[in-house]
């Protein structure tokens, strides 16, 4: 009877690690993700705000020149 608590107790540890592991490896994967989804926003807000900044800057230029 003792065998079998000590090997039912070494059973349930050896799954609580993997299932421990498998959540690490899947928090880096989600934060790869998030990571790749912020980048696509600023990306895609510089591409966007970029020409309008641009007309802006050429207008302020326009009347500055003499």
């Amino acid at each position: 009877m003792n065998t079998l608590m000590v090997n039912m107790i070494a059973f349930v540890a050896g799954v609580k690690d993997r299932f421990t592991k498998e959540e690490r490896g899947a928090t880096a994967v989600e934060y790869g993700i998030m990571v790749a989804l912020i980048a696509v926003v600023i990306i895609a807000a510089v591409g966007i705000l970029g020409g309008y900044l641009n007309d802006a800057f050429k207008a302020i230029n326009a009347e500055l020149k003499p």
